[in-house]
């Protein structure tokens, strides 16, 4: 295995976050798996990019990414979204395979229910601002002590904001049948045992949403378990049953 290229898995953030949920990572997973966190336009060092709101631009920016002859060869890799992330994850995965492009081995998808069933936060984007801090006072998303004016809500609120929209857009896209027909890839859903939003029972949903192999895990925590350690081990352990079951070519 020393040998080997990591297993590659693609990453993709929570609503309003950029890439640091993803920073510990590499030592959760273990030996043979890295992880490739992907920035959307609109924040940290891409803030200057107008944001994407509509499937079609986060196609644009994105699907480059999976062309390439690393990605695109015959060595497999993961794709994990946590929240608005799996929705950006399934959608990539979908238009690949519209596309005639290798998909990934395995599609892991956390904290968030299927596209089919409703998510409170993902119809706040519009909502007046007393009612949107509301739902994200209930979730643990605000920050303490923040106010009006200060810098949560002149940074961060805008891009949330338009990250839900794009949540919104992602779902509503996802619901119009596929011209490659139903998904076919394996799909591993987490959920966080005291997730609010989107609890065990909903994430279980997902199993409509692939004809391939499905599993349902649990693991501690809130909605964004993101930030704990069981969940890259988790996601590592599968990592490790892709490779055995499609090893990856040595010297890629």
């Amino acid at each position: 295995m020393s040998d080997e290229r990591p297993l590659r898995v693609h990453c993709f953030a929570h609503a309003g976050a950029g890439i640091s949920s993803f920073a510990g990572w590499n030592r959760g997973l273990g030996p043979g798996a890295q992880t490739v966190p992907h920035l959307l336009p609109g924040r940290d060092g891409r803030r200057r990019e107008p944001r994407v709101t509509e499937r079609e631009a986060l196609l644009a920016d994105l699907m480059g990414h999976f062309t390439q002859d690393d990605v695109a060869g015959s060595a497999p890799y993961l794709i994990y979204g946590h929240s608005l992330g799996a929705l950006i994850a399934y959608t990539l995965t979908r238009a690949l395979a519209e596309a005639g492009l290798p998909g990934p081995a395995l599609l892991v998808v956390g904290a968030c229910p299927p596209p089919d069933e409703s998510l409170g936060l993902s119809d706040a984007g519009r909502a007046p601002d007393e009612e949107l801090l509301h739902l994200l006072g209930g979730v643990g998303a605000l920050p303490a002590g923040a106010q009006p004016g200060g810098l949560w809500h002149r940074l961060v609120k805008p891009v949330l904001r338009d990250d839900l929209l794009l949540a919104d857009a992602l779902r509503a896209a996802a619901r119009r049948p596929s011209p490659a027909g139903p998904l076919d890839v394996p799909v591993l859903a987490v959920a966080g045992r005291s997730d609010p939003l989107a609890p065990a029972e909903a994430v279980a949903g997902w199993r409509r949403w692939t004809t391939g192999p499905f599993a349902l895990r649990t693991v501690p925590g809130d909605h964004f378990f993101v930030r704990g350690r069981e969940l890259p081990r988790l996601v590592g352990r599968a990592s490790r049953v892709v490779r055995r079951l499609a090893p990856v070519a040595a010297g890629r």
